[in-house]
């Protein structure tokens, strides 16, 4: 607004009424010609005047003044001087901008303000996500051992262990664990075939990657610790899906035959494995039993040798017997010696030799 508004408004400083309504009182008036700007000593001026008619005692110097001024200043380097610690924080405090060795933790502080300063590190553990869809392209494509390409999408999570090295030595966290972690998951999935990070050793991959970070953030000196490292995705490009689907098709179908193969194999070595143990055990036991019975006969023969050395008329007598007994005791004969005396009658059994016949015939 030009100084020469023609509304009669006094300008910036006047109360548009002609009155010097402004927030100092009157407005200056302009000594020299119409539309010269006001004076700005003559604004401080009135300023000044009143300030001193707000003070107690008309601003004059008075100990009821300086003791309002003190005690304000007590105030205020109370409140600079004390500091409070969240629960997931610590705190560094500085003394001429140099850290001291203690940390802060969680509660209500003090230090000497303004030589000691404080700086706060958050202690929370933070997530940080990889491999995210930009546009048309996944920042998670990488080169396998294998020469295949893999979108991996996976998480880091980390926090701060050191809080003086992570406030002096890192400017953007985030972005420094971002990129470190691509870099480590490109290094390990280079070294791995595909079939590593699909589902074969996915555990393994997410270790190593995490003690190369671990490793990288020490040697910056960053005061990070990477507490987890998780593999949330990981598959082939878009644009050659459908045939990774059909490779690994065929080998869970191979891994299937395999098994089934295996099962089959496993089987077939059992029924032969049990049989050839039946068989070796009914082997053994026809050996134990003919040695027993060709031991017993042995025994029984030098037994009948013993008692016919001692009486050779007697056992060769019995022997006779015995043995005819064996010979003739399925026979239908019946033979009578000569001599036997009267009362023996000759008898042809013509019934029984019928019934003989046909049954001879039959066999």
């Amino acid at each position: 607004m030009p100084w020469n508004d023609k509304s009669g408004g006094g300008g910036p400083w006047g109360g548009g009424n002609g009155n010097g309504g402004g927030p100092w009182g009157q407005g200056p008036r302009p000594s020299g010609p119409q539309g010269s700007p006001p004076d700005l000593e003559d604004i401080i001026r009135r300023g000044q005047d009143r300030l001193k008619q707000a003070l107690p005692g008309g601003g004059r110097a008075t100990p009821a003044l300086f003791g309002l001024i003190a005690l304000g200043l007590v105030a205020l380097w109370l409140f600079q001087a004390i500091y409070t610690v969240q629960p997931d924080q610590l705190a560094v405090e500085l003394r001429f901008g140099k850290p001291k060795e203690e940390l802060s933790q969680p509660g209500l502080h003090f230090h000497w303000w303004p030589i000691e300063t404080v700086e706060y590190a958050n202690t929370a553990e933070k997530l940080v996500d990889l491999g995210e869809v930009r546009g048309n392209t996944s920042s998670g494509l990488m080169l396998s051992g294998d020469q295949n390409i893999v979108d991996v999408k996976f998480s880091i999570a980390y926090q701060v262990s050191n809080p003086e090295a992570y406030l002096f030595n890192v400017a953007n966290p985030d972005d420094m664990v971002r990129q470190i972690g691509e870099s480590a998951m490109r290094e390990a999935v280079g070294k791995r075939p595909a079939q590593d990070i699909f589902r074969d050793d996915r555990q393994g991959i997410a270790d190593t990657v995490r003690q190369i970070i671990q490793t990288t953030l020490d040697q910056y000196g960053t005061g990070l610790s990477i507490n987890a490292i998780s593999i949330e995705d990981a598959a082939p490009p878009r644009e050659v899906a459908d045939a990774f689907d059909e490779v690994q098709r065929a080998e869970q179908d191979e891994d299937r035959f395999v098994e089934e193969s295996n099962q089959y194999s496993n089987q077939k070595l059992g029924q032969a494995r049990g049989e050839s143990a039946q068989i070796r055990e009914e082997a053994a036991a026809y050996k134990n039993r003919v040695v027993q019975e060709a031991e017993g006969e042995a025994q029984r023969f030098i037994s009948v040798y013993d008692e016919y050395a001692k009486a050779p008329e007697v056992t060769r007598e019995r022997l006779f017997i015995e043995t005819m007994e064996k010979v003739l005791k399925d026979s239908n004969k019946v033979i009578i010696e000569q001599g036997s005396g009267q009362g023996v009658v000759p008898y042809l059994p013509l019934p029984e030799l019928a019934k003989r016949a046909p049954a001879e015939g039959a066999n």
